[in-house]
């Protein structure tokens, strides 16, 4: 347990955030932070009056103001406009880059010393945007994207397989967006190969549903995008930290070298501690998979491209 963990964004996939770490007590003090006057008071009340029910001691409270931050342990920023039906993540670029620099700027001023875990879409280049702002180290800023879309791939395996989720084991890397590589050579169901089970036919539309998992909810829902599963996704990194419990999970972290390249953040296996991001590892890949992984990091670098041309 940490002193304080700031969830930034009261939306959905904030609120979602600060209740789940709240029910974990992963701080004596969660702050869930919005600008829309109220609103985020309104949430942490209600959520802190699910405690005596729940059993939890974590204190909730909502904010508006960047002040109540100060000295947080960690930040989850989620901060930014959801997508909307027929958007893509690269869409909402220019308006979420100044959000997420705007919290930067604050985080760096009032929490010098924290970890941040980046949520906002387009995700691998708000996680550049934030570490480019607070001149954090790459182990101090890291992006919530593989944890979500291996998620998405293991829950369509068990849909398709009528297996339990808990005995799927499956890695998914690159951008998170429609260019990801679900990692069919290591995944498997209690250590059986995947394809003992399903056929490349029969891989295939799954590894697609999770590449469009994110966009399938957006059309269901017309008006927002998922926030529960992320949400999962950013406290499974928080808890991986606060408890420095050493979980090799797949993250959006900033590459010095690996995989052959250098000034990106991409979805890759991290080791996550105590110190954040503790070890980026290398694993051997096939042909195809190492193909797709590149023509997925070329993606983001055509994103950070189209961000450099902004003024945000």
């Amino acid at each position: 347990m940490v002193n304080k963990i700031t969830v930034v964004g009261g939306g959905h996939v904030g609120e979602s955030c600060s209740l789940m770490a709240s029910q974990q007590e992963l701080a004596k003090e969660v702050i869930l932070l919005d600008i829309i006057e109220g609103m985020p008071l309104g949430k942490g009340l209600d959520q802190f009056q699910a405690a005596p029910v729940q059993g939890f001691d974590t204190r909730v409270r909502g904010t508006n103001d960047w002040a109540d931050t100060a000295g947080s342990d960690l930040f989850i920023v989620t901060a930014g406009v959801a997508r909307k039906p027929g958007m893509s993540r690269d869409d909402l670029l220019k308006t979420n880059a100044g959000i997420v620099k705007s919290c930067a700027e604050n985080i760096k001023k009032l929490a010098p010393e924290s970890t941040v875990i980046v949520v906002s879409n387009p995700l691998d280049v708000m996680a550049y945007v934030a570490m480019a702002t607070t001149g954090f180290p790459r182990e101090r800023v890291i992006g919530m994207a593989g944890i979500l879309d291996t998620a998405r791939f293991r829950a369509f395996l068990a849909m398709e397989l009528d297996v339990s989720v808990e005995d799927i084991q499956a890695l998914v890397l690159g951008g998170h967006g429609d260019s990801m590589v679900p990692l069919v050579s290591y995944a498997s169901i209690s250590g059986i190969p995947l394809t003992y089970f399903l056929s490349q036919d029969k891989l295939d539309p799954i590894i697609q549903r999770t590449r469009k998992g994110g966009g399938e909810i957006v059309g269901y829902l017309k008006t927002g995008s998922a926030y529960y599963a992320p949400a999962a996704g950013a406290i499974q990194m928080a808890e991986a930290i606060v408890k420095d419990k050493k979980r090799i999970l797949p993250c959006s972290a900033f590459l010095q070298g690996e995989y052959g390249q250098e000034g990106i953040f991409i979805g890759v296996p991290c080791k996550l501690g105590k110190d954040g991001l503790e070890g980026i590892l290398e694993v051997p890949l096939t042909d195809d998979e190492a193909a797709a992984l590149n023509t997925s990091m070329a993606a983001v670098r055509g994103t950070m491209d189209d961000l450099a041309k902004l003024e945000y």
